[in-house]
């Protein structure tokens, strides 16, 4: 079962309930922690779209009912409940945490194939510093294992990837394997794959707005230019395209945003799932 949260005029109202229920959990036999079909087994409509990656054209098609035209352009995730789906299953924490990354990586190919341009995920957040250390220690490695062995994927689909948040706080060898992702994918314009790591929304307006103070120390621009577009412009999500997300899912049941984009999503649709791991 879902929880859902929409306006009247909206991204949501364009999609069909379909589109949402690729993000509830479907228990399968494998006990795989997400629901999201194989493509090859996902009843497709005719409507095909080829496009260049890497030099090799392929096609992108959506399953039946799904329009090109109404999909969002930028989807935000927090991943939330990876613990509770681990100790349901009588595993150890880390087990939930691996599941949670390999529902992730699924997830953004679902984008990538339905032509989704940005998803920002909210991997680790300032506040989950307070976590033991050892189960920091252990999400940390899996953040870095998986962009390092995700590297070739990236270049050859074209996905740029931006990490967002206060890096400094990472340990030094994630720190030289964000420099080298973002550098090595930089030019990258398929898709924009943005984590967030050591992030918090109240932490990127704290930044942002040091920043825009700087500026008007050194007399880049005087107090009465500051306005929206000015304070935007300084947030980490500059990096991309479409810095707002149309939609922002949460999973595990929980109904609130938790320091996530707070000026971001301000606009965004909520979709709200019972599903612990996406």
């Amino acid at each position: 079962m879902l929880s859902l949260r929409l306006r009247r005029t909206s991204v949501c109202k364009t999609l069909p309930q379909n589109f949402f229920q690729f993000f509830s959990h479907q228990k399968t036999s494998d006990d795989r922690p997400h629901g999201f079909p194989p493509l090859a087994a996902t009843n497709l409509n005719s409507g095909v779209i080829e496009e260049e990656i890497g030099g090799i054209e392929q096609a992108m098609q959506l399953p039946e009912g799904l329009r090109r035209e109404s999909m969002p352009r930028h989807v935000a995730v927090i991943m939330d409940g990876n613990s509770r789906w681990a100790r349901q299953r009588g595993l150890l924490t880390p087990s939930g945490h691996e599941a949670g990354l390999r529902s992730m990586k699924e997830f953004i190919r679902l984008c990538l194939q339905w032509g989704i341009k940005v998803v920002t995920v909210f991997a680790f957040s300032i506040d989950n510093w307070t976590r033991p250390k050892e189960e920091v220690d252990i999400v940390m490695t899996l953040i870095e294992n998986l962009l390092k062995s995700g590297l070739d994927d990236f270049i050859r689909e074209g996905t740029r990837v931006s990490i967002i948040g206060d890096t400094s706080r990472v340990p030094k060898s994630l720190q030289r394997t964000i420099c080298e992702i973002q550098e090595m994918t930089r030019e990258n314009s398929k898709f924009h794959f943005i984590m967030a790591i050591s992030y918090s929304g109240t932490y990127d307006l704290v930044q942002a707005c040091k920043s825009v103070a700087q500026k008007v120390r050194d007399a880049v621009i005087q107090v009465e230019e500051i306005n929206e577009s000015v304070v935007q412009h300084e947030l980490e999500t500059k990096c991309s395209e479409f810095p707002c997300p149309d939609l922002l899912i949460r999973t595990s049941g929980e109904v609130r945003i938790s320091n996530f984009l707070l000026w971001q999503s301000a606009y965004s649709e909520l979709f709200f799932a019972k599903a612990l791991v996406l």
